[in-house]
């Protein structure tokens, strides 16, 4: 059979059906949920989650998906654990008088079991069996069963009565859950239950430098294509939040509209139209250079665009920075007041870094921004190295470019290692970098802009000298001396000095045309003068010419007459 022809059997073939759990994250890391009509094994150290997780797969799936469920305890009792569910909103009273749920408390007495080759657990399966009926369960969790099988030490018996719980309920039909406490080495306390299971998951609870993280992995599944990684989740007042942070696509749609950076002068530099929607933009500098402002900006003018963001700071407080903020005549609590604006601020040691990606991408999917803040990314190098921050942040641009969500991104720069977790970590991530550094002369301190790239783009390659007064922000170009770059008083002493000898210049050029328009009218005068004289001159010569021809004229006159004269005296 060749490949082609392989192919179209093995997708004709039937997949394997499932039970959506409703759990976030985690029906998309395993294409569909639990398998249906079949026992999954949820195992785990204590404080992990497992006994949340099932009665989360049992309230979820009898509410939303209109399965309705058997809950077996075998440790806490019914309203202990109505109590616990009542935290997250589930009323699990009401929903039992419902008929949508049944809970039911087994007490095991390990004292009263007797080890005899033949365990027996029809007693349970009677009292599983009513359950299911009396309500038409379709799920159904056993919670947990170290404590069913707590009498067993034999595991030849204890394998084959595991073999006859896991049969009887793919018999009955059910989607099931069965948790288990972990073992030292093994998945679970005896390390037979995984075997036996069609699917097994792993919850752990890891403490690393006082830091705690939570990570769900699938160890294996039964005849389905699953994620195979460890996933971060996250349990909150919403249940358990899975993430699915490992995808490695790039496949991301992009976008040519423009957004701007809320400073005119640096949108002017990005090729006059500021930051293509969708893209990652990271703000690093040296502390003090103004990367929290320009952050700012950045948000002041997503909100009057009337776009939502949302702002994680990692130092300040949300009151502390609308007060700062107030300073360069940016209201930020306006926005806050809108709605457009939301802060999110923890201190970083607060979770691992895993659960910061879990939190950001749970707010991410609430409050549904047009554009992230992060500020700043450093403090991220706390709770993890260079590896793990740079990883978590691949993941998070990666999840928000596949939203089309701008993010910016502020990181401090030291001369120290940081300088390489941040700028060269991060930099070589994120499609704009923005570089804000000092420039110390003249006795001063002041701020230089450069920007260091600006993919699909034209972006201007000078430094410009960054200003914050108290109406926002600018960019003004910066002067060339003979000692390099100015800036701040060395600039405005270059600039009065151009000013002055413009002055000079302007007075020098008055005195000149003065003195020429003087030099102009003796000259005119002398010419008038020249032409005065020549033209009497011209008039005397004219005045002799006209006597002589005169004096010609009356000589010939008179000749003429005296000959006339003669000829009357003849």
């Amino acid at each position: 059979m060749n490949s082609s022809n392989y192919q179209k059997v093995i997708q004709s073939l039937p997949a394997l059906p499932k039970a959506l759990t409703g759990i976030s994250g985690f029906d998309e890391i395993t294409n569909g949920g639990l398998p249906k009509g079949r026992p999954t094994l949820v195992c785990g150290g204590p404080g992990c989650g497992k006994t949340l997780f099932s009665l989360e797969f049992i309230v979820r799936g009898a509410l939303e998906f209109n399965e309705p469920g058997v809950f077996v305890a075998f440790e806490e009792k019914a309203d202990e654990l109505a109590a616990n569910m009542a935290s997250l909103g589930y009323d699990l009273i009401q929903m039992q008088n419902d008929q949508l749920l049944k809970i039911d408390h087994v007490h095991i007495d390990r004292s009263e079991i007797e080890e005899t080759g033949e365990y027996d657990l029809e007693g349970l399966f009677i009292r599983l069996g009513y359950a299911i009926d009396s309500i038409g369960a379709k799920r159904v969790v056993l919670d947990t069963i170290e404590n069913l099988f707590s009498g067993l030490p034999n595991h030849a018996i204890l394998r084959s009565e595991l073999r006859r719980l896991f049969t009887w309920l793919k018999e009955k039909g059910v989607t099931a859950i069965i948790t288990g406490e972990q073992g030292t080495g093994t998945l679970t306390r005896d390390g037979l239950e995984e075997y036996v299971s069609d699917c097994v998951i792993l919850l752990q609870h890891r403490v690393v430098d006082q830091i705690s993280t939570r990570l769900l992995r699938i160890v294996k599944y039964r005849g389905s294509v699953h994620g195979t990684n460890e996933y971060p989740y996250l349990i909150d007042e919403d249940g358990i939040s899975v993430l699915p942070v490992t995808s490695l696509t790039l496949d991301h749609p992009v976008s040519e509209e423009r957004v701007s950076s809320g400073i005119p002068a640096l949108d002017k530099m990005l090729d006059g139209q500021g930051f293509y929607k969708g893209s990652s933009i990271l703000v690093s500098g040296t502390a003090g250079t103004g990367k929290t402002s320009m952050a700012a900006s950045f948000v002041h003018a997503a909100c009057q665009r009337g776009e939502r963001v949302l702002y994680f700071a990692f130092e300040e407080s949300p009151q502390q920075i609308c007060r700062n903020m107030r300073s360069i005549g940016i209201d930020l609590q306006a926005h806050m007041e809108k709605g457009l604006l939301r802060f999110q601020a923890s201190r970083p040691t607060l979770n691992g870094l895993e659960m910061h990606l879990v939190t950001i991408h749970k707010l991410i999917n609430e409050f549904k921004p047009q554009a992230v803040v992060l500020d700043p990314i450093t403090n991220l190098v706390t709770i993890g190295s260079l590896r793990e921050v740079r990883s978590m942040l691949i993941r998070l641009i990666d999840f928000l470019q596949s939203e089309q969500i701008t993010v910016l991104f502020t990181a401090l720069s030291l001369h120290t290692i940081i300088n390489e977790q941040t700028d060269e970590g991060v930099s070589s991530l994120v499609d704009a970098w923005l570089l804000v550094r000092d420039i110390e002369s003249n006795g001063e301190r002041n701020r230089g802009l450069y920007v260091m790239k600006s993919r699909g783009m034209k972006h201007s390659n000078q430094v410009r000298e960054f200003v914050i007064t108290n109406t926002g922000m600018d960019l003004i170009d910066v002067y060339l001396g003979s000692e390099g770059v100015l800036t701040g008083s060395a600039r405005e002493a270059q600039q009065l000095q151009k000013a002055t000898e413009v002055a000079l210049r302007g007075h020098a050029l008055t005195h000149k045309d003065r003195e020429i328009e003087r030099k102009r009218l003796v000259l005119e005068s002398k010419i008038a003068s020249l032409k005065e004289e020549f033209e009497s001159v011209q008039d005397e010569l004219n005045r002799t010419f006209v006597e002589e021809d005169l004096r010609k004229e009356i000589i010939e006159q008179n000749r003429d007459q005296l000959i006339r004269n003669r000829h009357n005296d003849e």
